[in-house]
Order: structure tokens, then sequence, then C-alpha cells
């Protein structure tokens, strides 16, 4: 049948691609998360603005890690065991880590200031919402428990991933807050900014949830519990993970705003980016000194004198440099730790990545 899931909700059964089915689910959970069943009708208008808030913030992305459920599921398990319920559960375990990510950016936007997320403005901009945007983040938060207890509890691998996202979800955190410790927005401090701190900050803020949390999600779903095994995956992801966020702070400066979807703000907000750690390593002490005056200020000159520091380093180049490199040490990553693991579960991620613009 290929990569085909039966849209079941229709009396003749559709065949839709995982892109389709995936979409096409959406609506479907967003009704079974608000439809009323806390048995409470004064609760009526808290489950509109549910319904409101999840159709604003979940589905705009380019949803890469909620199809890595389904993906990896699909190199994991012989097609005999695909059954439709299968898919249906990788689907919906798919828009639970789009779920996990929307509750990051809701509460990431309103800490970084920013004013728009996925050509969007963030919900915390819109007229009405403010600072109530946070009590809205943790109800996206819960709603991803409240479906998995509704769909997987019966599973054998339901507990596995409880304790998956719990533990996810603390790891980026954790990572979040070495991120906002290590650049607070008024203390420019550029003697902070080291390639150790910035790998820590990406490996916890970044790749856990982004890469290790769908295919480790798909091996628990195949009944793949091994700690070893696990830890095999998670040497290839990291590595995945790290140079997707490397990509992504290039994409901050030198990508297309129409692309993106986001306007750049790194620069602004003393970012600990792997463009300033980059720069600080290559840059003569006359550049630094113009580095400190500029970087975290937030007037148009200083933003400008600071792209015009990193041209002069000639940071592009070495981002295509460091792009290859990474591409070259995943293959080796991957021979060396995915013996018993598909390979193919991790070059199809890697297809999505290397030489993204967006």
């Amino acid at each position: 049948m290929g990569d085909t899931v039966c849209n079941g909700t229709h009396s003749k059964k559709l065949l839709l691609s995982d892109p389709e089915a995936f979409d096409a689910m959406f609506e479907e959970l967003v009704t079974e998360l608000t439809d009323g069943n806390l048995q409470d009708p004064g609760l009526a208008s808290a489950l509109n603005r549910l319904r409101e808030i999840l159709i604003y913030n979940v589905p705009g992305g380019k949803k890469n890690r909620g199809l890595s459920v389904i993906g990896s599921l699909r190199e994991l398990l012989p097609p005999s065991q695909l059954t439709q319920d299968t898919l249906q559960q990788a689907l919906m375990v798919g828009w639970c880590i789009e779920m996990l990510q929307a509750f990051f950016l809701m509460a990431d936007d309103i800490m970084d200031a920013s004013v728009t997320r996925r050509g969007q403005p963030c919900w915390y901009k819109r007229d009405g919402i403010g600072l109530d945007a946070i009590n809205d983040s943790f109800l996206v938060e819960s709603s991803i428990y409240r479906l998995l207890r509704k769909q997987c509890r019966d599973q054998p691998y339901y507990v596995h991933l409880l304790e998956l996202f719990n533990e996810t979800t603390f790891q980026t955190e954790l990572g979040q807050a070495l991120d906002l410790m290590t650049a607070p927005p008024d203390q420019i401090d550029l003697n902070r900014f080291t390639m150790e701190r910035y790998k820590t900050i990406v490996k916890y803020k970044t790749a856990f949830y982004s890469f290790y949390l769908p295919v480790a999600s798909a091996m628990y779903m195949a009944g793949i519990n091994s700690d070893e095994e696990h830890n095999n995956a998670k040497h290839i992801l990291l590595e995945m993970g790290e140079f997707f966020q490397i990509q992504d702070d290039f994409l901050d400066c030198y990508g297309d705003p129409a692309v993106t979807g986001k306007i750049g703000t790194d620069i602004q907000d003393n970012k600990c980016s792997w463009l300033v750690v980059k720069a600080l390593e290559v840059m003569t002490p006359e550049q630094k000194s113009v580095l400190e005056a500029c970087y975290g200020r937030k007037d148009e000159s200083s933003v400008a004198k600071v792209k015009e520091l990193y041209n002069a380093l000639q940071m592009p180049t070495l981002y295509h440099t460091y792009e290859e490199e990474s591409y070259q040490r995943l293959q080796k990553l991957i021979a060396q730790h995915a013996q018993s693991l598909p390979h193919a579960v991790f070059l199809n991620f890697a297809k999505k990545i290397y030489k993204r613009n967006k």
C-alpha cells in the first residue's frame, strides 16, 4: 500500500499520503480535546478558547517533527504490523510532539519579545491576549497528556511515552534556562559565549525534542525498549540536532524572512548564536571591540555593523564548510551506531534538514 493511511471518517475509505492523513487528523484531535467532555457546561467558553489556541498555534509549522514519528515507524516495523490503528496512533503521537513544540514557542516568544512566528503575529501579540498567553501555553502542554491517556492508555508503550515526553520537556526547559542565563537582554558579556556553552544549550534546548523525541517515540511504539538501542539512536540524532540549530542561527541572520516566516532578532536579543560564538573564535581584538559595542543593541545601525563584521569574517563560507563537515560526521555516526536500526530512519531526517532554506 506504500506510505498511505486509510481515513476512516468517510464511508469510502480514502487512501491518503502520510502528510495528508496527518493534516486531516488535526481537526479530530481538536474536537476530542474541546468538545465539552469535562461534563461541566460552565467550561464551554474556556474550551472554546482552547480550540482557538490550538488552531492558531499548533499546525502552522513544517511539521517535520510530527511526521517523523510515522516516517520512522514505517522503517522500524514490517508492513504486516502497520495496522490502521498503529498508523493512526503514530499520527496522534506526532501531533503531541507538534503541541509540545507549540507550547515551547508560545512561551519562548514572550521571553524573547518576538513579533512574528510562522508568518503571523505571535499569539501573545494578538489583541486581548498579552500575558494570558502564559496560561494558554500551559493548556497546550496539558492537552498532550490528555490525548496520550485517551488514545494510548492500553498500549504496552504508554508509560515509556509518558516518561519520554516528561523527560524531554525537562531537558528542553533546562536548555532554555541556560540560554536565558547566558544572554540576559541588558547584560552584554561576550565572554560567556563559548562553543562549549553553546553546544550544551543546543543539545538540551533543541536536539532532544526536535530529533530524539520523534524517533524514540516510534522506537517505543515498535517495541524497541533497550537502553543500548536508544543510546545509539541518541548519538546520531543529537549530532543532527546540533547541526539543525546552527543552521537555524545562520538563517536568522542570512535567511529570507519571506521564506523563513520570521524576522531574525538574534543580534538584537544578545543571543548566544553560532555566528557570534564562531566569530569570536576568529576575529581580531579590534573587531571584538566593534562587536562588544554593537551586539545586543536594538538600533538598526548597530545590527548593520554586526552583520558587516560577519561578512568581513566570511561567516557564510565558514558555515558552509561546517555544514559539509557535519554531514560527513553524521554518515560516520550512522555507520558506527545504527548497526541494528534501519539507516533510513536517520537518512530521511538528514535529507529534510541539510541544505534547507527555512
